[in-house]
């Protein structure tokens, strides 16, 4: 623990140049499981996985997002590198009009463009009950619509959240993310979500909670500037500064939103095309399958 807070304050903000494909990470932006005692138990583990004799790489990104790191792994590796996009059944979510619509895209239908903040702090890990009370509270104290999916803490939720607010245990996430009432998405950051938030356009308030999320969050503010990071800054995990973060970051007549939300409409715009018929995505799955097709 102590060499943990060493290695974190003083040699937190040293640049991690060193590395191939990683010019701007910081220490601090490793994930807290690597530091310290529990990252010596990676040590000799790390080279076995990279010494697997595999004939290709395919990895779940697309070049335009990652190309410092995949032109870093090209360089390097002894195999062909192949991205597979944003794995996003766009063409399966286009709405039917013959199709009942469920309760939350009808309640998203009547607000106004832009205004909602999507919740979803992931699938399998948590924020503590004390958290998930604050920010229940911040949300109805901000005055800003949400759409929070709260798996199995629904009933208690809806008894804080006002009018503003619809909690749910499940949704359609991609769906939900791609509708025009949709203004921001505050998320765990896990690769899936960060993908469909970034194949949206939609600006991303991050709250990363364990592993890659800590690096996923990292893009998101610091290298692509589509989004805040809530944990940096909240000082206090406090209701009333939930409150005003939430605001500010959706606070349509703002020139740091307005500027965020065109980065976020550009990356946007970079996903699509990248899946297209002459994107990088679908050059690199056409050159994977004919090396497969060959051997």
């Amino acid at each position: 623990m102590t060499f943990s807070y060493l290695f974190l304050t003083e040699r937190g903000k040293e640049i991690i140049d060193y590395i191939p494909g990683l010019s701007s990470l910081t220490v601090a932006d490793i994930p807290n499981i690597f530091h310290g005692g529990i990252g010596e138990k990676f040590k000799d583990s790390i080279p076995k996985v990279f010494g697997i004799k595999a004939n290709y790489v395919l990895i779940s990104t697309m070049y335009e997002l990652e190309s410092e790191a995949i032109d870093a792994l090209r360089a390097t590796l002894k195999m062909p590198i192949y991205t597979s996009g944003p794995n996003i059944p766009y063409s399966q979510i286009k709405p039917n009009p013959s199709s009942a619509q469920p309760i939350y895209i009808k309640w998203l239908d009547s607000k106004p463009p832009r205004t909602v903040l999507y919740v979803s702090l992931g699938s399998f890990l948590s924020v503590t009950s004390a958290e998930m009370a604050e920010i229940a509270f911040g949300l109805t104290q901000s005055g800003v619509n949400f759409l929070w999916v709260a798996r199995g803490e629904t009933s208690h939720l809806k008894e804080i959240c006002g009018e503003n607010g619809m909690v749910v245990e499940w949704c359609d996430q991609l769906k939900v993310l791609l509708h025009s009432s949709i203004g921001g998405f505050w998320t765990h950051c896990g690769w899936n979500s960060v993908k469909e938030g970034l194949f949206s356009g939609v600006p991303m308030l991050t709250f990363p909670i364990l592993m890659d999320q800590t690096l996923n969050s990292k893009m998101i503010v610091k290298d692509w500037k589509t989004g805040w990071n809530m944990r940096d800054k909240v000082g206090v995990f406090k209701r009333d500064e939930i409150a005003k973060i939430v605001r500010d970051f959706m606070d349509l007549k703002s020139v740091v939103r307005i500027e965020m939300m065109e980065r976020a409409n550009a990356f946007s715009r970079t996903c699509q095309e990248s899946v297209g018929e002459c994107g990088s995505v679908n050059g690199d799955l056409d050159a994977f399958l004919r090396d497969i097709a060959m051997n």
